[in-house]
């Protein structure tokens, strides 16, 4: 059962679990000593005790969600705790961050929160994303909101059987008057890259495509072009269309840090859309008049910072290592994950966990990119292509078979 109480000195209202009964913490407004009701009514602590755990809800809401998330935040009050400019947590900064990003894109950008979360997820933990999506979704229109709202260039290719290695990273030119070559870069420079239906493309272009998205740079005739700091690259696959197509490498979906699925939007949310196009206007009008930028690229690194420090109890590594595992030991699967899965997941829970306002990981955070992390990493087996088995369900039933550590 979950306990409400409150700080005698601020009047914050606090509910945590019932585990925590008769332990002291420390408001996180003011700082004073709160004494949780119930429980062993021993002596306090000399220093007041840890911080109340984060991610409370009002006494009038529900319980927290997922199994000791307030325990998982004790735990974490053992390790330094890391500050923020203001002298606080760093990481509900990045949840006020991404609450400022937000709430200028949905002036535009109409539903796919999913998407829009797992972007930025992405982002944060500084890693890529492959979007499998039929056209017409907004997925150029997200890549253009994201470049305004965070005040990074932003740029699209449309991948085609005839592109070339050079028409994405440049090429070097001559020129007649000066006697020298100079570099003309390509679409490639950018700071937010949409690589549109990425799989119409040969294996040569996804070879050029692979070193950009490991190492954020270009080699063009032995040099090389470092690409502007944050990177994001947004690849596109049709899931229906195969005709003209080639399959990505085994080695380039690995660079995805997830795999995010966008579905049509619900009823209402398509009004919503029709509702955009009334009245003379159109989403890019809107874009150029109502939405703001509110950050700046410099603020989007030390955001990936601050994710960074973001702790991981070495239970919940266990954790996530035993789900990692488990997926080469599963009968539907040929080929499993690799160890850099593990690695996608603990980056992408960590964000998830700053975006939540706090400076741990619970497993609530991992359970929820595991998916995204994993999809584009296993490989069915024949048979079950044959039975019409889906990745999805499959690791999802493989999820939760693995034991959720408890403390």
């Amino acid at each position: 059962m979950p306990i409400s109480f409150e700080c005698e000195r601020c009047r914050r209202r606090y509910q945590v679990d019932d585990a925590l009964a008769g332990t002291q913490v420390r408001c996180k407004d003011c700082r004073q000593p709160i004494r949780i009701p119930g429980g062993d009514e021993s002596p306090s602590t000399q220093h007041g005790g840890p911080e109340v755990p984060g991610d409370e809800t009002p006494a009038t809401g529900p319980a927290l969600r997922g199994p000791g998330v307030e325990e998982w935040a004790v735990a974490s009050e053992a390790r330094p705790e890391e500050e923020g400019p203001g002298g606080g947590p760093s990481s509900p900064q990045v949840s006020e961050w991404a609450d400022r990003v937000r709430g200028q894109i949905d002036k535009v950008y109409v539903g796919q929160r999913s998407l829009v979360r797992g972007v930025l997820l992405a982002l944060l933990a500084g890693g890529h994303v492959l979007i499998e999506s039929v056209p017409g979704l907004g997925k150029t229109l997200l890549v253009r909101v994201l470049g305004r709202v965070l005040g990074c260039d932003f740029n699209r290719i449309q991948f085609t059987p005839d592109l070339m290695p050079s028409d994405i990273t440049g090429t070097s030119i001559f020129e007649e008057h000066t006697g020298a070559f100079r570099f003309r870069p390509g679409p490639v420079f950018t700071q937010l890259l949409l690589a549109d239906e990425i799989n119409r493309s040969p294996a040569k272009t996804h070879a050029a495509l692979l070193e950009i998205m490991q190492e954020a740079r270009v080699t063009v005739d032995g040099r090389a072009h470092v690409l502007p700091p944050p990177f994001l690259v947004m690849a596109t696959q049709n899931p229906i269309e195969s005709e003209g197509t080639y399959n990505l490498p085994e080695a380039q979906l690995d660079r995805f840090l997830f795999k995010l699925v966008a579905d049509y939007p619900s009823a209402r949310e398509e009004t919503d859309i029709l509702r955009l196009h009334t009245g003379g206007r159109s989403p890019e009008t809107i874009l150029e008049d109502r939405v703001a930028t509110v950050t700046d690229p410099g603020e989007v690194l030390r955001m990936q910072r601050r994710c960074g420090e973001v702790l991981a109890d070495d239970r919940l590594l266990d954790y996530i290592a035993a789900v990692v595992r488990r997926t080469r030991e599963w009968p539907s699967f040929s080929i499993g994950a690799s160890p850099r899965a593990g690695v996608a997941i603990l980056l992408g829970a960590r964000a998830s966990a700053a975006l939540e306002g706090r400076d741990y990981v619970v497993p609530d955070d991992v359970i929820e990119v595991a998916l995204p992390a994993l999809r584009h990493r296993v490989i069915l087996t024949p048979e079950a292509e044959i039975e019409g088995r889906k990745i999805d369900d499959l690791l999802g039933e493989l999820i939760r078979t693995v034991e959720v550590p408890r403390k």
